[in-house]
């Protein structure tokens, strides 16, 4: 099928072609980076937190007079409530254990920091961007962590200090894409690092399979696994406490705390938030993604309902205008299949000149995105996946009209005429 007799016949609808190009060049470009960003979102939202996250929940409370100092008359006072408060948790029928924390994943509260191989060294070369976990030795069975490497911490190893002391621990774990950055060649047991730029050693006892930093944002991304585990109470008027219910028993467990609680010390704030599964925890951290995922998604079928619409309504405005030429051509010995091949080729041109346009389109957005939103960079598997895509629904679009106008009989075509 030549394509000159097409390109004049097309000349003759300007309008009409430039329009239908330009919509699929916008819904190109808007559908790819659309699909992109829904993509990062389900990719983020399911990306796991190491947990276990089944009968797990979060008590957040504080303290009311409490002492709010750093002397340590007042810091072994709040550490001899908070250790009354996990005592009763833990005598609780249906927990099977706590731990004191200072943050859990998804909680968008974090302590952040670097390790370092060298004392006195500055966040580069060498150094890994990681967020600290304030934890005793219950930790790792209250969290649910997988040990993939030496030991855990014991009560023993378990100090405590005030919430703006900045003594350094003798002992860490770290995850294991955390001890991966540091010591690339896997002897980072025993080996020992340097927290925040300090000069005093601690030294690495185990190392757990994934842990990952409580904040979700985008700035996360390049350290989301580098997590440190210090074996450390922090003493302050408030507290946090990670607690695994025994099987089934999860609600019970939620519905127990605040009288337990408030059964040892009533002088205490506790809200409605204070107890907090760990499922809500994570619906609510991730709400802001699902959110953009469906109002992506929403969009782009509206995307690509309208320019299907514009094409089916266009095509069929011109068949009715061509009714005397394809009558003609009809007469003249040209097939049903032939019309519908010069339709169908006539839309494959049109989508081809909106599909060029709208990469250059998607490419230019993606770069306005990155320099406003950060986000990462358009692949290019999705902007041929996205033309592919266009020019099916422009086939798929102009075949209705295109057959209808394939069964035009020559005779009522001619006398229309």
């Amino acid at each position: 099928m030549k394509l000159h007799p097409m390109i004049a016949a097309l000349r003759r609808h300007k309008a009409g072609v430039v329009l239908i190009a330009l919509q699929i060049a916008l819904t190109l470009a808007i559908v790819c980076n659309a699909v992109f960003i829904i993509g990062e979102r389900v990719a983020r939202v399911n990306r796991p937190t190491g947990l276990d996250e089944n009968n797990l929940f979060l008590v957040t409370q504080q303290w009311v007079g409490a002492p709010s100092g750093d002397d340590p008359a007042s810091v072994d006072k709040l550490d001899n409530m908070q250790q009354t408060d996990l005592a009763a948790l833990r005598a609780m029928p249906d927990v099977a254990s706590v731990a004191p924390v200072n943050s859990v994943p998804l909680l968008n509260s974090s302590w952040n920091g670097s390790l370092a191989l060298k004392p006195a060294s500055q966040l580069g070369a060498g150094n890994g961007r990681t967020t600290y976990y304030f934890t005793d030795e219950q930790g790792l069975a209250t969290l649910g962590l997988k040990l993939v490497a030496g030991r855990s911490f014991t009560a023993a190893d378990v100090e405590h200090r005030g919430f703006r002391d900045q003594k350094e621990p003798s002992i860490v774990m770290l995850t294991k894409a955390l001890a991966d950055k540091l010591f690339p060649d896997g002897s980072a047991l025993g080996k020992v690092v340097y927290l925040d730029g300090g000069n005093t050693p601690s030294t690495i006892i185990g190392l757990v399979d994934r842990l990952q930093v409580p904040g979700t944002g985008s700035w996360t991304n390049s350290f989301v696994w580098n997590s440190t585990l210090v074996p450390t109470r922090i003493n302050a008027n408030f507290s946090r406490y990670a607690v695994r219910a025994k099987p089934g028993r999860l609600q019970a467990a939620m519905r127990a705390v605040p009288n337990v609680l408030y059964g040892v010390n009533r002088l205490r704030v506790m809200d409605d938030d204070s107890v907090k599964s760990f499922a809500d925890i994570r619906t609510q951290a991730y709400r802001a993604d699902v959110g953009m995922a469906i109002l992506m998604g929403v969009v782009c079928l509206i995307l690509l309902g309208v320019t299907a619409a514009g094409i089916v309504g266009l095509t069929s405005f011109w068949v009715g205008q061509r009714h005397r030429q394809i009558g003609v051509r009809r007469a003249l010995g040209a097939r049903k299949i032939d019309i519908l091949h010069y339709f169908q080729m006539e839309n494959l041109l049109i989508s081809g000149v909106g599909a060029v346009i709208g990469l250059g389109l998607a490419i230019g957005l993606n770069m306005l995105l990155m320099q406003h939103f950060e986000m990462d960079r358009l692949p290019v598997l999705y902007v041929l996946a996205g033309i592919v895509a266009v020019m099916a629904l422009g086939q798929g679009a102009v075949f209705v009209p295109a057959r209808r106008a394939s069964n035009v009989p020559p005779v009522v075509a001619t006398r229309s005429a």
